[in-house]
């Protein structure tokens, strides 16, 4: 009895690892050949095919939660200004609610984290702008503890990070006429993967800057008498009070903190009590921005 050839199933078929059904049926050499000259190239677009689509699919779930990691970072940007900003955390005028809102879009950029081992990360060099912070970073604490709310406000916060050494300003107005700051120096070690230490070297609380447009009128003609007095110091005095007042610490204030979040934009991280940090990148380190590396008496 003959068989056609083009009754045998496909030769090769990516279903079934049996090269020909179990039969005694013999096929001539010719015939065999020619229907098994595409089965390579057949093969071929198979095996692409197959790797092709998890290649494609990665692609699309990296795509994905990419989107979702840029998401939750305007998220949580949109909550900072909700919530009224800088400011309103200093002076203690954010709603409880908000502040809930804020710590739970912390958390859920904090698992989208891209870097796995943060404390060796070139991200981590820059200048930071910090937004959202607890009661327990040095420099605010500094201010806070010394200065009512009355007479200064702390403005603004700001985190320089270069070769393993890092500088804190806590910029605050008095008055709302004299703007001055208070620098902390500490010197960074890696603890591990995600855990860094700060010691402390140096503070230096800068010399006052008046803006007498803003300066009450009662308050000008003692101005004017103060910098008059300034003005006749011996050099060396003068000298100190211009550049400051220098406070040597020598790694006598210590903190310890692990980094939960860090891309190119957006530094988390957590103190010892577990009260996050949030900073956001400047574009660039002025030139002005210097890094105390050790104490100079």
């Amino acid at each position: 009895m003959a068989f056609s050839v083009k009754n045998l199933p496909a030769p090769f078929s990516p279903h079934t690892s049996s090269f020909l059904p179990h039969s005694p049926l013999l096929v001539s050499s010719g015939a065999f050949h020619r229907n098994n000259v595409r089965t390579p190239k057949r093969r071929l677009r198979i095996c692409r095919a197959m790797v092709q689509q998890p290649v494609q699919g990665g692609a699309s779930a990296a795509f994905a939660k990419e989107m979702e990691r840029v998401s939750a970072k305007e998220s949580l940007l949109l909550a900072f200004k909700d919530a009224g900003g800088f400011e309103a955390l200093v002076t203690g005028r954010i709603r409880e609610m908000h502040r809930v809102d804020v710590n739970e879009r912390i958390i859920g950029l904090e698992r989208l984290n891209p870097t796995p081992r943060p404390t060796t990360s070139p991200f981590l060099e820059g200048r930071w702008n910090i937004e959202w912070f607890g009661s327990g970073i040095p420099p605010a604490k500094f201010v806070f503890e010394r200065f009512p709310p009355s007479l200064a406000n702390l403005s603004k916060l700001v985190l320089v990070i270069k070769d393993n050494y890092a500088n804190i300003a806590a910029k605050m107005k008095l008055l709302n006429s004299i703007e001055s700051s208070f620098v902390l120096s500490a010197k960074l070690s890696v603890e591990g993967p995600l855990r860094m230490k700060e010691e402390y070297v140096e503070g230096i609380l800068e010399s006052p800057k008046v803006n007498e447009e803003t300066l009450p009128q009662l308050l000008r003609g003692a101005l004017g008498q103060a910098v008059s007095s300034v003005q006749q110091l011996p050099v060396p005095i003068r000298d100190v009070v211009s550049s400051g007042l220098k406070i040597p610490l020598g790694g006598s204030i210590q903190r310890l903190f692990i980094i939960s979040y860090l891309d190119e934009e957006i530094l988390i991280i957590r103190d010892s009590s577990g009260a996050p940090e949030v900073l956001t990148r400047f574009d660039s380190v002025p030139e002005t921005e210097q890094i105390i590396t050790e104490y100079e008496s």
